[in-house]
């Protein structure tokens, strides 16, 4: 992915300044001023012109892309969320879809044809020169989001009986070279990495002195079929700039960067957020209502059966809440609380487990320490809720109803809240989408239940 954006006129510019520069794309668009067009977007980086391509209406993209076709920059593709890419793609055409992909860095590359649709991609790829075609194929045939996808495959690797001096002039004659590298690898006969060396301390030692003597052997080195969030963890972890990846033999087959981390823990971030939401990592403003609509219908029904087995509950108390009306008044605190609290409890277990945390090692003092919290702030507002009750209603028994009620609610949802993550992680599902929609259930059904319950036995 691109990160150099220092001569981007864009790069500091505010959220209002681009608001108005997809409104005079717009128009220029719209009233055919293809000249205008292009002098407004040319001189913007790829990242900001992709931007632009994700903001304006669909019609509006189509003939944007027809502006730029003869000057488009091959990096907008790496850019763009995928499913603007597959329409930006199919627009340009296979003959100039498939020279922009021949001009990417191989991880971009892969990155572009991944997610189109398996005749469009085989189209795009046919057209590409053999070796480079090879490359892209292998790099598609490792697991979605693991090293071997993220990787780039052009890489510097030297013998480490090199001098330093034969390393420099190698490094200044050869052109087939990275845009960008920041370690050398020395690899053996076999091809396996033995050992790395930054570019800056290359530079700093004197020409005679031999590779083997000034590598680095401590380096990590990544599977090709790593998760491409443990590979991040790595990097964070080791405050790494770029780490070789190699094959099951142990063989190099390319290098991770930093740019691409910095690309997968937005990914990640952006997914934990949108699942524990429940709309998906492909819900977004630009996308086809029809595929919004689909993919937040199971989530919302999976919480109409919550919200169905909650007014089951309710039902069974029907007669109490009829001959107290006060209870139909306060049940929403108690369950509003409790949720609250769960949610609370949730993101932090949730939290700590992507950032690698929360362990076996420690689950059972991560889920104490949430059900003490929850437990003091269920005291505190159980005082507070119970003499609103009592000073609302004039009843004291229905204050301590409500306080007790309380209290047992936010210790349920503390609890839940930190140990449903947990569970669902052992279990191999995603704890950011699997856990909302039980947490809620939980502490709606706990909430309800114990509140009527403690009123019909002790009001009634």
């Amino acid at each position: 992915m691109n990160s150099d954006n220092s001569s981007d006129p864009m790069s500091t510019e505010s959220g209002d300044h681009q608001a108005n520069l997809v409104a005079e794309l717009t128009a220029a668009l719209r009233s055919g001023e293809r000249d205008a067009a292009r002098r407004l977007v040319l001189p913007l980086h790829a990242a900001v012109i992709a931007d632009l391509l994700e903001s304006i209406p669909r019609d509006d993209r189509e003939y944007f892309v027809e502006v730029l076709r003869e000057e488009f920059d091959p990096k907008i593709l790496a850019e763009l969320d995928e499913a603007v890419a597959k329409q930006v793609v199919e627009h340009l055409g296979v003959a100039h879809a498939a020279e922009a992909v021949a001009s990417l860095a191989t991880d971009d590359a892969i990155d572009v044809v991944e997610d189109l649709d398996e005749k469009l991609k085989q189209a795009v790829l046919e057209p590409l020169p053999p070796q480079r075609r090879t490359l892209v194929e292998e790099g598609l045939s490792f697991p979605e989001d693991s090293a071997g996808r993220l990787m780039q495959r052009n890489v510097v690797a030297v013998s480490p009986d090199w001098s330093v001096g034969k390393v420099i002039d190698y490094l200044r004659d050869a052109d087939d070279l990275p845009a960008d590298f920041f370690d050398l690898f020395l690899v053996d006969e076999a091809q396996r990495p033995i050992g790395t060396i930054a570019l800056s301390r290359v530079l700093r030692t004197a020409r005679d002195v031999r590779l083997a003597e000034i590598k680095r052997a401590d380096m990590r080195l990544i599977p090709a079929d790593m998760d491409q969030e443990e590979v991040a963890f790595l990097f964070s972890q080791r405050d790494l700039i770029s780490a070789p990846v190699v094959d099951t033999d142990g063989k190099l087959l390319g290098v991770i960067t930093i740019d691409d981390i910095v690309d997968v823990i937005h990914e990640e971030h952006e997914e934990d957020i949108m699942g524990l939401a429940g709309v998906g990592g492909e819900d977004f403003l630009f996308h086809a209502i029809i595929d919004t609509t689909r993919s937040r219908f199971l989530w919302l029904m999976v919480h109409l059966v919550a919200a169905i087995a909650a007014s089951a509950v309710i039902s069974r108390f029907a007669g109490t809440i009829e001959e107290l009306v006060a209870l139909a008044i306060l049940m929403p605190i108690v369950a509003t609380m409790g949720g609250t609290a769960g949610i609370q409890a949730l993101t932090v277990a949730v939290q700590a487990i992507a950032m690698k945390e929360l362990t076996s090692a420690n689950a059972m003092r991560a889920i104490r320490k949430e059900l003490i919290v929850s437990t003091l702030n269920g005291f505190m507002f159980a005082a507070l809720i119970g003499g609103v009750a009592w000073l609302w209603f004039g009843s004291p028994a229905l204050g301590g109803v409500i306080a007790v009620a309380m209290v047992i609610n936010l210790m349920a949802a503390g609890l839940a809240g930190s140990v449903l993550p947990v569970v669902i992680q052992r279990a191999g599902f995603d704890p950011a989408v699997a856990s909302s929609a039980l947490l809620t259930s939980i502490t709606d059904v706990v909430g309800f239940y114990v509140f009527l319950a403690l009123a019909a036995v002790l009001l009634l």
